[in-house]
């Protein structure tokens, strides 16, 4: 199938590793142009060297200022962005009791930057008629625990989803949110990698996982994404959509059950 996206300049976010990465190879493999915004410029540079496309531009997504100029380096250097993808963002563990400068902290790494970036690029995306594709968690419908700021932020962005579908579809401009799950990246791994049994703890979760009982892979996340961003999703529009074999809305007390297993 051919998704058009030939040529289309694609700035991702956190594109230099995980679901942000497997996201950029996906668009490259399109014919699309990645442009890759964050703080790890060597795995970037080394991705897009890789691709034999794309452009990455260090930018360190709490600082306003440096995304304000970063996204006009863009615009110089590169051309008028048509795809939008706010992927970065890290489940940094600030949690009720911690005091509220950390909460706020975790809002700038996980909600204030994509407002940013939607703010800076909207000239560019009202031209091109493009549209932006939101990457949120699981953890703001299910909670996890310990983790108010990400979980608040990942509400927020589902919420702003809908909210900007709304306020730009006027302009032509589509926005929707993929939710990830229990997606193995270097970052999931390490996470797991703190548990007394780690191999034990990814058995447990993938036995609560209804369709295959396996982790989503990268790659799942990605051709979602690149669907939604194309227009054979022309009238798809402020969507929240969960690429997740089921996980986050299926009862887990019959998931993870013995009958399950069968």
């Amino acid at each position: 199938m051919d998704l058009h996206l030939q040529n289309k300049i694609v700035l991702v976010s956190g594109g230099a590793k995980g679901i942000g990465a497997a996201i950029v190879r996906s668009f490259a493999a399109e014919g699309a142009i990645p442009v890759i915004f964050g703080r790890n410029p060597e795995e970037a540079q080394q991705l897009i060297e890789e691709l034999k496309c794309g452009h990455s531009f260090h930018v360190e997504l709490t600082n306003l200022g440096e995304i304000q100029s970063a996204v006009q380096s863009v615009r110089d250097q590169v051309g008028q962005v048509d795809i939008l993808v706010n992927n970065a963002g890290v489940n940094d563990g600030v949690a009720l009791h911690d005091n509220p400068e950390k909460f706020i902290a975790s809002l700038e790494k996980n909600l204030i930057h994509p407002f940013a970036l939607a703010h800076h690029l909207l000239s560019d995306l009202k031209s091109t008629r493009g549209n932006i594709i939101n990457i949120g968690s699981k953890v703001a419908d299910t909670g996890q625990g310990g983790t108010s700021g990400y979980a608040a932020s990942k509400g927020g962005l589902n919420a702003l989803t809908r909210e900007w579908a709304l306020d730009l579809a006027k302009s032509g401009i589509r926005v929707n949110c993929v939710v990830p799950a229990e997606v193995m990246t270097p970052l999931y791994a390490k996470w797991l990698a703190k548990s007394p049994d780690p191999a034990m703890a990814e058995a447990r979760i993938k036995s609560t996982i209804p369709l295959g009982h396996r982790f989503t892979e990268a790659r799942e996340i990605a051709d979602l994404v690149i669907f939604l961003a194309s227009d054979r999703s022309a009238h798809t529009t402020g969507q929240v959509m969960y690429p997740d074999g089921g996980y986050t809305h299926l009862d887990r007390a019959y998931t993870g059950s013995p009958e399950a297993q069968q």
